[in-house]
């Protein structure tokens, strides 16, 4: 996904019915019949298929699933969805059903729209960049969890030869807090051809160009507080 495209991004609970947690902690795969899902819902194919790239690559041990209506939705079973992921539309026109299950329900807005926000619903705007989207998401499993609950999924280095250095971690702060090569530079006091070649390394290490997936790794390995960005 280029990153300057507009994507989706989504949260996820722990699979038992009686809390709700955005990201919960799970060391141990579940059998494939028991995974947590996550349901998204928007008649905008494309969305859904931004969405389902961001969760997948964030929570591997969850299955992501996409509808485009509701109709398609309700054709399935649906015992292991733990949180849901819906249009405004959507979420508009089957109201009893979200307003039943709000603590685990995310709306889908375009633009600033604060109408569902103030009826107590959380949104995210889908019309922002990938590490926009990323962000709100991080936000908002802060705001659900101050004293923390880690996600267990990133862009991260199989082994420890390809684990970042300390100024690969001081570079990769501040590119996902935006700044810009020569402003690391500065901040470093290092020259903008070392930030770029340091860029470089953090990208092969991580297999990824992405600030949002960058982003989501800085934050799970705790390179940076998701209240600096």
């Amino acid at each position: 996904m280029s990153e300057g495209r507009p994507a989706k991004a989504a949260l996820l609970l722990c699979p038992s019915a009686a809390q709700v947690c955005l990201f919960a902690v799970n060391s141990l795969p579940l059998p494939s019949i028991m995974k947590p899902q996550i349901a998204v819902i928007d008649s905008n194919t494309l969305n859904c298929m931004a969405l389902r790239s961001i969760l997948c690559d964030m929570l591997p041990w969850a299955d992501v699933l996409t509808y485009n209506s509701m109709e398609e939705f309700g054709s399935e079973s649906h015992e292991m969805v733990v949180h849901y992921f819906a249009g405004a539309e959507i979420v508009f026109r089957n109201m009893p059903m979200f307003q039943a299950n709000k603590r685990r329900t995310i709306v889908i807005v375009e633009g600033g729209s604060n109408t569902f926000s103030l009826s107590g619903f959380r949104t995210i705007d889908a019309t922002q960049s990938e590490a926009g989207i990323v962000k709100d998401i991080l936000r908002i499993h802060e705001s659900g969890h101050p004293s923390g609950h880690r996600m267990t999924a990133a862009p991260a280095a199989n082994n420890a030869e390809h684990t970042l250095s300390q100024r690969e971690r001081d570079v990769l702060a501040l590119m996902v807090k935006g700044y810009i090569n020569k402003e690391i530079a500065d901040r470093l006091n290092i020259s903008t051809t070392t930030v770029i070649f340091h860029r470089k390394n953090i990208s092969e290490k991580l297999n990824t160009r992405s600030i949002g997936r960058l982003t989501i790794y800085a934050v799970i390995n705790g390179i940076v507080d998701i209240r600096e960005l």
